[in-house]
């Protein structure tokens, strides 16, 4: 393959107002202060690729890189990501009303999450346009996954998370040797000190949520997958956990592109961005009917990835939900802790708690007759169980050794 076959992208789009803007070069947000959105040449991707052409490559997210914004693949730098399993769940789905429950387990990735799907694009990008070392803000899964692939890229990494992140993510970002700093607030305290380091330090890019255009590039892989998995065509409802929001976005990107390129046909699934009650401003908004959110005024949830109060991308989010005929649930921090339980009980996996609320909300919905039990309903599970050990208690009587087992 030539070298400019590898990426069809075109440009990146300013997400409000439809400005186009330079792809190659390090990029930000837009003049407008919104997300920018990659552009591909679609007519040329469809003579370049088919999705028979995509089943014989390698099972990573690599495999639709004609889609993807790397132009060089000598620039791609992976550890595999990708391409993970699409779960039937046959017990929890008949316990919850839903025989034709799927799930999407993104806990088998490296680093454990979602985010090194993100993370492996962005990194790549990065590299290939000269950036030095990225710098972030993070809750835990984003912060490690971004500071092990740039390990792996020989990228400098600046990650500040808050102090009541997830201990592991820590010692992830740790053990790859980037600098980390705790931070005595919320995401958006760490963004702030971020944003002032990077204006200060030569060659750092600030890659915090939707502040660069490829992260969501890597995650709308997801998308691509899971049509892909179902033989190119779409489930009825896809549940996802929304904190800053990228994955819902990124799916609903993939979703149209696939449309647009002829891969995908009918209706669009059914998106649902799924929050914790503690922090569910997207929620809040769509009940409301609005087209942005507000920040609550004391956000807390176990479900620490998606503690995100004020989501810079909340209105593509809206737009997601909106323009599929979607909604948005909120769910408690005792019911997903309950539906993570139940889970492993039924099928053996072990998921962290934001995948976890996706689950107690498909319950929720079935049992509101927002689901009516025929659909064909994908949660997604954003990273492994293991990250987040806290929310399983173990304990277990202990034995002499010369006692006996009753």
């Amino acid at each position: 393959m030539r070298v400019h076959d590898y990426s069809t992208l075109a440009h990146l789009e300013c997400s409000r107002e439809g400005t186009r803007h330079d792809a190659d070069v390090v990029q930000g947000t837009s003049p407008a202060g919104a997300p920018l959105l990659a552009r591909y040449d679609l007519d040329r991707a469809r003579t370049l690729v088919t999705p028979d052409d995509i089943a014989a490559r390698p099972p990573d997210l690599w495999r639709y890189h004609e889609l993807l914004p790397v132009r060089d693949p000598a620039h791609v730098v992976t550890m595999g990501e990708g391409m993970t399993p699409l779960l039937p769940l046959p017990r929890a789905g008949a316990r919850l009303g839903l025989p034709r429950l799927l799930m999407k387990d993104e806990g088998l990735v490296p680093t454990g999450a979602f985010k090194a799907r993100g993370a492996a694009v962005g990194v790549s990008r990065a590299a290939e346009l000269g950036v030095r070392a990225v710098a972030m803000p993070t809750n835990g899964n984003a912060g490690a996954a971004w500071a092990c692939y740039a390990a792996r890229a020989g990228l400098g990494a600046l990650i500040a998370m808050p102090v009541d992140a997830p201990e592991i993510t820590r010692r992830e970002v740790v053990v790859s040797g980037a600098e980390l700093y705790l931070v005595d607030g919320l995401i958006g305290d760490a963004g702030r000190l971020v944003a002032d380091a990077v204006t200060r330090r030569t060659g750092y890019q600030d890659t915090s949520t939707l502040r660069e255009p490829y992260r969501i590039e890597g995650k709308k892989t997801m998308g691509y997958e899971i049509a892909e998995q179902l033989g190119w065509r779409a489930p009825d409802v896809i549940l996802y956990p929304t904190g800053g929001g990228v994955g819902i976005i990124a799916i609903h990107k993939a979703l149209q592109e696939m449309h647009e390129l002829g891969w995908l046909t009918g209706p669009m699934p059914r998106l649902v961005a799924v929050q914790a009650a503690g922090c569910a401003p997207i929620v809040d908004a769509f009940d409301a009917g609005l087209r942005t959110s507000e920040a609550p005024a004391d956000p807390h949830t176990v479900a620490f990835g998606i503690t995100v109060p004020k989501a810079l991308g909340d209105f593509l989010v809206l737009d997601a939900v909106y323009a599929t005929g979607g909604t948005a649930v909120a769910v408690t921090d005792q019911e997903l802790l309950a539906a993570q339980h139940a889970l492993a009980r039924d099928e053996g996996t072990w998921i962290c708690p934001e995948g976890a609320a996706c689950v107690a909300a498909a319950g929720r919905m079935r049992e509101s007759g927002l689901l009516d039990g025929g659909e064909e309903v994908v949660v997604l599970n954003t990273g492994s169980g293991l990250i987040y050990p806290d929310t399983v208690v173990a304990d277990a009587p202990v034995l002499a050794k010369d006692g006996r087992i009753p």
